[in-house]
């Protein structure tokens, strides 16, 4: 195929899509990753797209957020790796809350089979996924329907909000910096995400390397108050993902690496938390199932401490 073919292929997938992985623009035009990076470049030069790390989107990405059928399609490997990491940190008995998008849904899918858990969402698809589940209970918050992504958002979603209290928050976005944090599109899904965070003892972002690096028009959690990142290996094995995640770990976030094509130990098995001295271990913590890891251990797909740039282990929150 000539470039100029390749080229015009790529700029109907984007235009079809809203954003597209290298990945599967390599699949689509059959050459190489940096063939297609190079035609990106071309396309972006002509103002016809925008790069993103690891993908291209339409021109004037940074406020045009992409429907539901086209997220579904965009990195679909990596979310379905950092959804079976994510699930390891859920356990039987926990409250969690989990916010709208296409990996959180697919955390859901995971969370059916643990039991005795409380799901707090606005989403009509992690709902959906956990309907079915036997001892999950599923509290959706009010709100005004979000057709694009199917979330309850408005006044009537963050007041229902209001007073709760969880052990974990599982949150996704459309872009995360160290800068900055995690950020979306949309107003409205903003201020329901920042009602979702204020409500969980940690919040873990659930973000693939298309997203790293990326900043969109609202905050909905700075750098500081995320505890844990889960994300994909590609983004530690690129260089501008690979140097924001080392500052992300700088800025005190935790790194967990879902390797891709590896399973996960299965939902509802105990996940460590952060490196603690003896010592400093609160008291009333809750006791780990006999062969669980103990804490500290590093979660699958994640590195020791020393053992890459950025700290997965060492670098969370008290």
């Amino acid at each position: 195929m000539f470039a100029a073919e390749r080229r015009q292929l790529i700029l109907e997938m984007v235009r079809a899509n809203g954003a597209v992985s290298l990945r599967e623009l390599a699949r689509v035009v059959q050459t190489s990753e940096v063939t297609v990076r190079r035609d990106v470049r071309a396309l972006e030069a002509e103002g016809l797209l925008d790069r993103r790390h690891g993908g291209a989107v339409l021109p004037g990405g940074f406020s045009r957020e992409p429907g539901y059928p086209q997220k579904t399609h965009l990195a679909a490997a990596e979310k379905s790796a950092i959804a079976d990491l994510a699930a390891t940190l859920v356990e039987e008995g926990d409250a969690v809350v989990i916010g709208a998008g296409t990996t959180t849904q697919e955390l859901a899918r995971r969370l059916a089979r643990v039991p005795g858990l409380t799901v707090v969402t606005n989403s009509l698809l992690v709902a959906q996924a956990l309907a079915h589940a036997n001892r999950v209970e599923v509290v959706m918050t009010g709100g005004t329907l979000r057709g694009s992504n199917y979330a309850l958002v408005g006044s009537g979603a963050e007041q229902s909000l209001h007073g709760l209290r969880v052990s974990k928050a599982f949150i996704s976005g459309s872009g995360l910096t160290a800068e900055r944090g995690l950020s979306t599109t949309n107003m409205l899904s903003a201020s329901v995400d920042r009602a979702l965070v204020q409500s969980a003892t940690e919040v873990i972002v659930l973000a693939d390397h298309t997203k790293l690096g990326t900043d969109t028009m609202f905050q909905t959690v700075p750098t500081d108050a995320i505890t844990r990142l889960v994300t994909d290996e590609q983004a530690a094995g690129h260089d501008p993902t690979a140097r924001e995640l080392d500052a992300l770990a700088d800025c005190g976030v935790q790194i967990s690496i879902a390797p891709l094509g590896l399973a996960a130990e299965p939902p509802g098995h105990p996940a460590p938390g952060p490196e603690r001295h003896p010592q400093q271990q609160p008291q009333g913590s809750p006791r780990r199932a006999p062969g669980a890891p103990t804490a500290g251990a590093p979660l699958p797909g994640q590195r020791r401490p020393g053992t890459h740039a950025f700290r997965p282990l060492t670098a969370g929150r008290p």
